[in-house]
């Protein structure tokens, strides 16, 4: 990343609309065009996206690298334009910009079924989602990066395309009409060749065309499996984590906050700290301590001596009492109904469920850390993130300064999930360094301070009601308890809580492709200050175990096979959705046979754009259970790299699964009880099924890749179990039920 912000004397940018105006941005304030933050020593900087200088192409993309492959298809989109050889093609992370806002995060305020959006309500998600660049949205989440840079990235690469050609026809004196590109190259009718790096100066002196860019019939990078840009760095230890940072001089940090999440620090005792060897220093940090040391090890091990009196927590002290209070809110007014199709009664069979599901953690392989270097008068951070504006503004908070006195770089990071879209990490790395001017200080937390100071997935209470009549769903009526994310999210992000009502308590649930006569879905927000936010997959992630656990119920109380009652009500509302239970169908043999002590269970979630089904078998070994195979289909529309979206599907359902067998946060006294990952495993290969992947391409709209695969996972392993066991789970985590082969 610092390679980008001192690009050598024979560096030069080329641009693209996307960032100058026209076509991307809208009208008034959001019309106008964003400051390019790419400063180099020589040349003209004309967008953010690309970098053209003697060594070839860098994309700068503006979405963070967490290991599910954005990058290098962002990359693909702008190189597939360009004409440039991808092993050419470089990546790099944009610094912290309103030029790199997420459009398509803003979508979902438009409200309503994704499946189910009309033209005119797409448009209007679309017009909204400018207004991102005035609230600083350079956010990596929501399964967006592909919906918001497919169309900026080809644009910047058409644009720049177009401008390299306009600088070789004013050289050769020709028309610009007779030049065409190739291999990093623009050529003449005779043969004539000039590299990108040749024309690269001249290029950026023009103002940048504006074309469409090609048509899918005529790519030749997208739609095909490419390689990884990062990955060899990745798996020759070469790539530079936020873990991975040395800077001259450093010193090392961990951080102590209390167990009881958003509880004061009455008092602390320093000496135990300071008579190990290695430590230094003992600051406090407001709420919590630092220690430092001259190694990581010893700033760890000089937290945990510290002597501290903590405060009480400021929410129900144990996990029943939290139960309780969610519990609690049935008894309040729902704060979203949105979903009331029908009339509230109807004849035939009722059947009736609880489902209660536990916080879970997001436990990235990576713990929090950041490196900062405070002078007095500015900061300079770096940090793991997924939100760069986001962890300058709190950086600038912990330093005491103004935020355009701090510059973020974003480094590559072992797993997000949704915490490091979060920015208490780097605000606390602020407050470290501002204590220690003109010496930089890595802050690392310890596994236990990471595990026990997230933003929580959270719990949530599921009440079920349904009525079946002839082989039919007629009523399905669901009230979903739990602690809303978004204002939660936003007073930490953006200062203030959207208003309406709160869609992640309820999304995965009401916005199925069902078509059910009386279709009801009500949220219950059970205000607590216990910290949640945004976990892979958000609110699909709980109600697609509730959705689709209960719809099985249904089934079986109408008497129906579970897929073919699916199929059924899914056709007539979405035959996209259909089309990917028809996948999972044929690949899992559903309709043959099964071998005894085997179990298939099936389930299906739209979310982010893009339905996902999948089947799950299980099989008795000897009295124990082994979760054996997996199918997973899922259309997205566009394949932009098959390889890719099957690693982030499969990767999907394998973390879905691990949250369903193992996944738990528990309370004592106010204090997380799960400290590392002996008490919060995932599964292991030996326990993990084998995955076959279909992707399909019948959506009209481009979906989201790397959330979807999650939501189905844990109802389609439930509902194999009751196949195989006849035990119905309406609990999670799995594990207290089941004896697996782990």
């Amino acid at each position: 990343m610092s390679r980008i912000g001192k690009i050598t004397r024979r560096s030069f940018l080329v641009g693209a609309v996307a960032i100058t105006g026209g076509v991307a941005f809208g009208v008034y304030k959001v019309r106008q065009p964003v400051p390019n933050p790419l400063d180099p020593e020589a040349g003209a900087a004309m967008n953010a996206f690309l970098v053209i200088d003697q060594e070839g192409v860098t994309v700068v993309s503006g979405r963070a690298d967490m290991g599910q492959g954005a990058q290098a298809t962002l990359a693909a989109l702008a190189a597939e334009e360009l004409d440039v050889p991808w092993e050419s093609v470089r990546v790099a992370h944009g610094p912290a910009s309103a030029a790199y806002y997420n459009r398509a995060l803003a979508e979902s305020v438009v409200g309503g079924a994704d499946y189910a959006l009309s033209s005119w309500q797409r448009s209007l998600g679309a017009a909204l989602g400018e207004v991102g660049k005035l609230f600083g949205t350079q956010i990596t989440g929501g399964s967006t990066s592909m919906r918001d840079g497919f169309d900026k990235l080809r644009l910047a690469g058409a644009s720049a395309r177009e401008a390299l050609k306009l600088a070789a026809a004013a050289r050769w004196q020709v028309s610009v009409e007779e030049l065409t590109t190739e291999g990093g190259f623009v050529v003449a009718r005779d043969g004539t060749r000039l590299s990108y790096a040749e024309l690269a100066e001249e290029a950026a002196r023009i103002e940048a065309p504006q074309v469409e860019p090609r048509p899918q019939s005529e790519w030749r990078l997208l739609g095909s499996a490419l390689p990884r840009p990062d990955m060899p760095a990745k798996v020759t230890g070469r790539a530079r984590y936020g873990i991975d940072m040395r800077l001259p001089g450093m010193k090392f940090a961990s951080v102590r906050m209390s167990p009881r999440l958003g509880g004061e620090m009455l008092s602390f005792d320093p000496a135990p700290a300071l008579a190990m060897a290695g430590v230094e220093q003992v600051l406090d940090i407001g709420g919590g301590i630092a220690v430092v040391a001259r190694n990581s090890w010893a700033a760890m091990q000089g937290a945990q001596a510290v002597e501290i009196d903590w405060g009480p927590a400021p929410y129900p002290a144990s996990s029943d009492a939290i139960f309780a209070r969610i519990a609690e809110a049935f008894d309040e007014s729902a704060n979203s109904e949105m979903r009331s199709d029908g009339p509230e009664a109807q004849s035939g069979t009722e059947v009736s469920a609880e489902y209660r599901l536990p916080y879970l953690a997001h436990a990235p392989m990576e713990p929090m850390n950041a490196t900062a270097l405070f002078t007095g008068d500015a900061l300079e951070i770096w940090t793991p993130n997924q939100a760069p504006l986001v962890q300058r503004m709190a950086a600038a908070r912990g330093a005491g300064l103004d935020q355009v006195a701090v510059t973020v770089h974003t480094t590559v990071m072992g797993g997000g999930f949704g915490r490091r879209g979060e920015s208490d990490y780097s605000e606390l790395a602020a407050r470290v360094a501002r204590q220690m001017p003109d010496v930089p200080v890595q802050v690392i937390w310890s596994r236990e301070e990471d595990m026990t100071h997230d933003f929580y997935r959270p719990a949530v209470i599921a009440r079920m009601r349904g009525v079946v009549a002839d082989g039919q769903a007629k009523l399905f009526d669901a009230r979903i308890a739990g602690q809303g994310i978004s204002g939660q999210v936003g007073q930490r992000m953006f200062g203030m809580a959207p208003p309406g009502p709160d869609r992640t308590l309820v999304e995965g649930a009401f916005d199925q492709p069902y078509a059910i006569p009386s279709y009801r879905v009500r949220g219950y927000n059970a205000v607590m200050d216990l910290p949640v936010g945004f976990w892979r997959s958000v609110g699909a992630s709980h109600n697609g175990f509730v959705h689709e656990s209960f719809i099985d119920e249904m089934a079986i109380a109408a008497g129906r096979d579970p897929l073919e009652f699916r199929l059924e009500h899914v056709r007539p509302e979405s035959t996209v959705a259909a089309g990917v239970l028809e996948a999972v169908r044929e690949m899992s043999g559903w309709d043959r046979e099964r071998a005894a002590g085997t179990g298939l269970g099936v389930a299906m979630t739209w979310s982010f754009g893009t339905p996902v089904a999948q089947v799950v078998e299980v099989r008795d070994e000897g009295g124990r259970i082994r979760i054996a195979r997996g199918w997973i289909a899922c259309d997205t529309g566009i394949v932009l790299d098959p390889g890719i979206l099957q690693a982030q599907m499969e990767g999907g359902m394998i973390f879905g699964l691990s949250a369903a067998v193992h996944g738990k946060i528990t309370f004592a006294d106010g204090m997380v009880e799960q400290q590392n990952f002996p008490d919060y495993d995932a599964l292991r290969m030996s326990g993990a099924p084998i995955l076959e992947t279909r992707m399909l391409s019948n959506n009209p709209h481009l979906g989201g890749g790397g959330e979807p695969g999650t939501p189905p996972a844990a109802a389609a392993l439930a509902n194999a179990l009751y196949d195989l066991t006849g035990v119905r789970a309406r609990e999670l985590p799995l594990e207290g039920q089941f004896d697996f082969i782990l």
